[in-house]
């Protein structure tokens, strides 16, 4: 695990963008994640909400690469990435959750910054480090297309967590966080940095974990009521799964089919407003 899991997100973290022509542009965000192929050659994926890539009309979104100059400043140098080719979507979705990934050729420094997979938390992750509500977890990203600086880097943010309970994710897929939302964080991770006050059942301690993925935020009657919903990290496992085998049906989407909607009280993602 990384010695500060913020700066390895940090540098793991891109804008994604499309300019619609009419001087407005399609804003998400993304993190890298090396994944390697099912032999072994090395690959590295480009993860972000689903609705980010749906939003962008055209063929060609723009990454947020950025590079590291001799006397130790950064600048900005964004890239293109093809998305669609006519109108087939080059993106692998999961058949339920806002999760997309996508394959890409990434400048040498962003494949070594591009996070191991193995960072996603588990299944027993909340478990395993007794996190509930109230705990606190970061946030990284582009709100209306701001970054932190004019290197490109995103903007780092914290909530608390404002559900119960955090799982399993078969059956509760998301989670809420309290904090604003705005276009732009969707598709940013969602990370504890720091568990070691905490006491895993295996004694160690790490420095963090991806905990998921802020896709929407919750908006009842136009009214932005700045919590967001955090999709589980277990959905963006199941997506990078389908890359290599795109006709697998994710448990989870199983489990789903067999389930049966019940009448309830409206939940904050029925109120859910993709960000």
């Amino acid at each position: 695990m990384a010695v500060d899991l913020s700066i390895d997100l940090i540098q793991a973290t891109v804008q994604v963008e499309q300019p619609l022509g009419d001087g407005t542009r399609t804003v998400g965000t993304g993190f890298l994640i090396s994944d390697p192929t099912p032999d072994g050659r090395p690959r590295t994926i480009l993860v972000t909400a689903n609705h980010v890539f749906r939003k962008m009309p055209g063929a060609i979104a723009t990454i947020g690469f950025r590079v590291e100059n001799a006397d130790g400043s950064w600048r900005y140098d964004p890239a293109p990435l093809k998305i669609r080719d006519g109108d087939k979507e080059l993106w692998t979705h999961h058949p339920d959750r806002d999760v997309a990934a996508i394959q890409i050729d990434a400048p040498p420094e962003f494949t070594k910054a591009a996070i191991p997979e193995g960072w996603l938390g588990g299944d027993d992750a909340f478990a395993k480090y007794s996190l509930g509500p109230g705990d606190e977890m970061l946030a990284l990203g582009f709100p209306e297309g701001l970054s932190a600086n004019p290197a490109g880097f995103p903007i780092l943010r914290s909530g608390r967590v404002a559900s119960f309970p955090l799982g399993p994710s078969t059956a509760f897929p998301t989670f809420l966080l309290d904090f604003s939302v705005f276009p732009g964080n969707s598709g940013g991770p969602v990370y504890v940095r720091d568990t070691t006050h905490r006491v895993p059942v295996s004694g160690s301690a790490p420095a963090g974990f991806i905990a998921g993925m802020l896709t929407q935020q919750v908006e009842l009657n136009s009214q932005n009521l700045s919590i967001g919903i955090v999709t589980d990290a277990r959905f963006v496992r199941e997506t990078l799964s389908l890359l290599d085998n795109p006709h697998a049906v994710p448990l989870t989407h199983q489990l789903a089919q067999k389930g049966a909607e019940t009448p309830g009280l409206m939940s904050a993602e029925d109120a859910a407003y993709s960000r």
